[in-house]
């Protein structure tokens, strides 16, 4: 996916980095192509962990809380009803099927 979204992209646009769960450490990926478009489009693109702005987290949580609030964020969430579909739903998310947040019902 990435060798195709570095085609589409915009001189000096940015790619955040997050969120690797679908490719578990010590197992490669598949091969990304296109990677001269980051040179060539002087793409910048940067890796983040959540625990390198543990600081902020008291202000984020105030400011998302209000904006659900306000309804500024919007959500989905991928429901699966029964804890014998948990194993299923937790494939999903590494194979990426699932659409929004992967909830289990109970």
């Amino acid at each position: 996916m990435l060798s195709a979204v570095l085609l589409n992209m915009k001189a000096f646009a940015r790619i955040s980095v997050c969120g690797m769960i679908s490719e578990p450490l010590g197992q490669p990926g598949e091969g990304v192509h296109n990677l001269t478009q980051l040179l060539v489009k002087r793409i910048r693109m940067q890796g983040f962990i959540v625990s390198d702005h543990y600081h902020l987290r008291e202000e984020f949580t105030k400011k998302v809380t209000d904006y659900l609030k306000e309804g500024k964020i919007i959500y989905i969430e991928d429901f699966m009803d029964g804890i014998e579909n948990a194993p299923a739903a937790f494939i999903r998310i590494l194979e990426g099927k699932n659409i929004g947040k992967q909830v289990v019902r109970l």
